[in-house]
């Protein structure tokens, strides 16, 4: 495990379940709230570790 996180990668789904939003949400505002998505073919993908800067950043 790195610091601040992990590689792992996220759905767009299990992401918006961490932040307690829909799906629809976190794909219409990744970008706005500056997160960085690893393609995956046509799917999109988050790092476990970007999830963590942003909360930590934004909210603590």
């Amino acid at each position: 495990m790195t610091a601040g996180g992990s590689n792992k990668l996220l759905t767009p789904g299990e992401v918006a379940s961490w932040l307690q939003v829909s799906e629809t949400t976190v794909k219409n505002k990744y970008r706005a709230w500056g997160l960085k998505p690893q393609k995956v073919g046509r799917l999109l993908r988050f790092r476990e570790r970007d999830i963590i800067a942003y909360l930590e950043d934004n909210y603590g």
